[in-house]
């Protein structure tokens, strides 16, 4: 059943419908025919209304969109002959972090992303995407092979965040950040890293360090959520629309000030109404980046990763 966010709610009863009839009795029948037509222009033109114009607020939500694709979705449909693996050899096995291999048109890669889940047993065993530093630890472990391997390593990044427990805090949960980020400055084979839904912190940042950084349309990516920054700024979590909109967390914002390399369209209203759209939409941009890294020597691979991350922030101020 689709879930909908409060400013979709005028969709629900309309699309409710039209699934009703699609299931019961099919859009061949005539009978429904006038209906269908009715209802296909009601849903047009709302969708309109709806998505026309998104607020970063809006955007945001979107981002968290319980129906939208998540790491596995996108491994499943653009990937083929993926092997996951487990465990980080030191503590226990982070199911929040996906990593492993596949192949790609060929192309042999490593591939590793945050987790979330798509219903509340899975997501409580995901932890929501917030990894713990068994998570971290078991993505460097596979960023290794693939740079032992010579294998271009994808990242899909879709977090609130890294998980703040105690346990976690008690296994160096900033230190398995801070060591991952290190980490992927060192390697010698290329790194995409895609950002597909909520790019939240450290968390986000720690297998976020690629060569090309790709954003899907309504994805979010920032060093706090809004309600977060809302809390410090104003003590107050409900002024949360407010912080978005100083953040600016969203893609075209950021790809204004070159912290992403390129906006991924979504199907109109998001790519939670149309996921093979969306998976269609990144394979093209995907296979274009990654054949054109593939032809890097590694220092240069290591030197651009290193510049494209020393140059953001730098601004010149005016007298």
């Amino acid at each position: 059943m689709r879930y909908y966010l409060d400013f979709e709610k005028k969709l629900e009863p309309l699309e409710r419908r039209m699934l009703e009839i699609e299931r019961f009795y099919g859009f061949n029948d005539p009978r429904f025919s006038k209906e269908i037509a009715g209802l296909t222009k009601k849903i047009s033109k709302l969708e309109k209304e709806i998505y026309g114009e998104l607020t970063n607020w809006q955007r945001l939500q979107v981002s968290r969109h319980l129906d939208r694709p998540h790491t596995l979705d996108y491994v499943n449909n653009l990937f083929t002959d993926f092997t996951e693996f487990h465990g980080d050899r030191k503590f226990k096995d982070d199911p929040a972090i996906i990593a492993g291999f596949a192949a790609f048109e060929g192309i042999g890669i490593a591939v590793l992303g945050h987790q979330k889940g798509q219903n509340v047993r899975e997501m409580a065993f995901r932890n929501f995407g917030m990894a713990h530093p068994d998570g971290y630890r078991k993505a460097m472990r596979i960023m290794e092979m693939a740079n032992r391997w010579n294998k271009p390593i994808i990242t899909f990044i879709d977090t609130p965040g890294a998980f703040p427990g105690i346990g976690a805090e008690e296994r160096g949960q900033a230190e398995a950040i801070a060591s991952s980020i290190e980490f992927m400055f060192s390697l010698s084979v290329p790194i995409i890293s895609i950002v597909i839904g909520e790019g939240g912190s450290g968390g986000a940042l720690a297998i976020g360090v690629g060569n090309r950084i790709l954003m899907m349309e309504n994805a979010t990516y920032s060093v706090i959520s809004p309600e977060g920054c809302a809390a410090i700024l104003w003590r107050d979590g409900s002024k949360g629309p407010l912080a978005a909109d100083a953040l600016k967390p969203t893609s075209y914002e950021l790809h204004k000030l070159k912290v992403v390399d390129a906006v991924i369209k979504e199907p109109f209203g998001g790519a939670h109404r149309n996921w093979k759209q969306t998976f269609l939409n990144l394979k093209e941009p995907f296979s274009k980046y990654l054949k054109e890294l593939m032809n890097f020597s590694s220092d240069v691979l290591i030197n651009q990763r290193y510049q494209k991350f020393r140059n953001m922030g730098v601004f010149e101020s005016k007298n």
